[in-house]
């Protein structure tokens, strides 16, 4: 099994979300897949099996165990079979549905790649949830923007989204672990999608996703494709329209998602980044590179 390398949502090597990659999973099993995502370390690995001209079933695998969905490994995924194939469309049969992802090679050689979710839903959160997840978090109701609900969002995973008042509230992520992965395993949460709205165009994010032994994931593209079908649902933009997501800045490993939100409600939302190829893992047994699972789970809360 050939293991690829790619840093999603980013042109630099040290930015962005890192993926293990596997272009062709065929005859892996479970066991195999979860016990390579483990070896890799980084947040996810997506295995690919591939069928008909363009179309695969992929599956996506954390250090812990497997995830519905995941954003930039999707990228990364489709940034690896660009390089070794040429860019295109690919067609994806995930276990939260089907998308598809293109590619493009820009004329300095850069690969970016452009995913269209799941069709997108939000929920309100219930109250004793809420109260035990801000508990968790260590915030308070002051710390949160009340022109941004609190809700949980969907497209492909189901992630809360809780606004932040300020940037400083943001940049200071000090959350009880075990709480908080408690309540997620309980509500099937993937990530907490932390966001603080600069702008009507720009988001910062951070995401906490200790189901997945991550502390926070640098860039998260199911979140970022959530929080797009968040701001259409309750109209918080006027569609159609582009939005900017910064992740990764406090990891030390920044990471830039842009969103199209198309107008029509039901419809998938656009995410797009670049990715740039890491060093190759080599065959499966040979153990990640050094330093390549504490690029992923990110340093403690501060």
């Amino acid at each position: 099994m050939e293991i690829l390398r790619f840093a999603a949502f980013t042109t630099d090597p040290a930015g962005g979300n890192p993926a293990g990659v596997v272009l062709d999973a065929t005859g892996a099993d479970d066991a195999e897949m979860q016990r390579v995502a483990a070896e890799v370390g980084y947040s996810e690995t997506a295995f690919l099996v591939p069928g008909d001209a363009g179309h695969f079933t992929v599956r996506y695998f954390s250090p812990k165990a497997e995830v519905p969905f995941c954003g930039h490994a999707t990228i990364a995924s489709a940034a690896a079979y660009a390089e070794r194939h040429g860019p295109g469309v690919l067609y994806l049969s995930t276990p939260a549905g089907p998308v598809e992802v293109s590619t493009t090679v820009r004329t300095d050689g850069t690969i970016t790649a452009t995913l269209v979710s799941v069709e997108p839903r939000t929920q309100p959160i219930a109250a004793d949830d809420f109260a035990a997840l801000l508990e968790a978090l260590r915030w308070k109701s002051a710390d949160l923007a009340t022109a941004l609900p609190p809700r949980v969002a969907f497209a492909g995973a189901w992630h809360p989204i809780i606004a932040a008042g300020s940037r400083a509230r943001l940049a200071k992520l000090d959350y009880d672990m075990a709480a908080l992965t408690s309540l997620m395993a309980e509500r099937d949460w993937t990530t907490i999608n932390l966001v603080y709205r600069e702008s009507a165009q720009v988001f910062h994010a951070r995401n906490p996703f200790p189901p997945g032994g991550v502390v926070e994931d640098p860039a998260t593209g199911a979140a970022a494709a959530a929080l797009g079908g968040y701001l259409r649902e309750l109209g918080l933009v006027a569609p159609p329209t582009t939005v900017t997501v910064h992740q990764g800045q406090e990891m030390g490993r920044p990471s830039l998602l842009t969103l199209d939100i198309p107008a029509q409600s039901g419809t998938g939302i656009a995410v797009s980044g670049a990715a740039v190829s890491l060093a190759p893992l080599g065959a499966t047994g040979a153990g990640a590179a050094p330093g390549a699972g504490a690029a992923a789970r990110g340093r403690a809360p501060a």
